[in-house]
């Protein structure tokens, strides 16, 4: 792949690309992103066969019950396109996020195995066409996937990979939102909102030091 060969591409990612360090940590994040689709559908085969505990929520249990999802979606796209937008003229940001994504979807991957949880009563399913695709053939919709929250805690992974203040509060007001939403359609218990944001800080933390060289 000639990134110099296209006029096309910004300037910004053909000096990237040129750098050794830059170009060996994206191939390498893309490959296992990669491998995490793969695993994605049998892990969560797996979590929705098993039985786990139901949290007595009284937070949750006073919210009233609607079904959000088209907000939901419309939020949580809308900033994942907002990031590509950005990526653009920054690569460097979407490395950081590549690679928070993947130890983001590590560290749910333990937490979750972990911590066996069944969903939440009065649950509504989320209905997200693109987000569905990744469950597999046997799921359309996944319910056991709840410590800590994946809708969450994706929205403040992109608030600290933001460099311009806007951009930061714009994805922090994204985060609290989406976080009310999940909470709303009870598809997350309040623990699992509440623990998001501090997961995702050492995350990113872990992020930031491999790909920064």
């Amino acid at each position: 792949m000639n990134l110099n060969s296209s006029s096309l591409i910004p300037q910004e990612w053909t000096r990237a690309w040129n750098n050794p360090f830059f170009k060996k940590r994206f191939q390498l994040g893309f490959v296992i992103w990669i491998l995490l689709l793969i695993v994605f559908p049998i892990f969560f085969d797996f979590i929705e066969a098993r039985n786990g505990y139901q949290l007595d929520d009284y937070f949750l249990n006073m919210l009233p019950v609607y079904d959000v999802s088209v907000i939901t979606f419309l939020i949580i796209w809308s900033m994942f396109l907002f990031l590509l937008y950005r990526a653009i003229h920054s690569p460097e940001l979407l490395l950081l996020f590549l690679w928070g994504f993947i130890f983001l979807s590590l560290s749910r991957i333990l937490s979750i195995y972990f911590i066996p949880l069944n969903p939440p009563d009065h649950l509504i399913e989320l209905r997200d066409p693109i987000t569905n695709i990744f469950y597999g053939k046997k799921h359309h919709f996944i319910t056991k996937d709840l410590f800590y929250s994946g809708h969450t805690s994706t929205q403040f992974l992109m608030c600290l990979c933001f460099r311009k203040r806007s951009d930061k509060i714009l994805a922090l007001c994204s985060t609290i939102i989406v976080g009310i939403l999940v909470l709303i359609q009870h598809i997350h218990y309040s623990i699992d909102v509440l623990a998001a944001p501090f997961l995702t800080y050492l995350v990113y933390l872990i992020s930031k030091k491999i790909t920064t060289a």
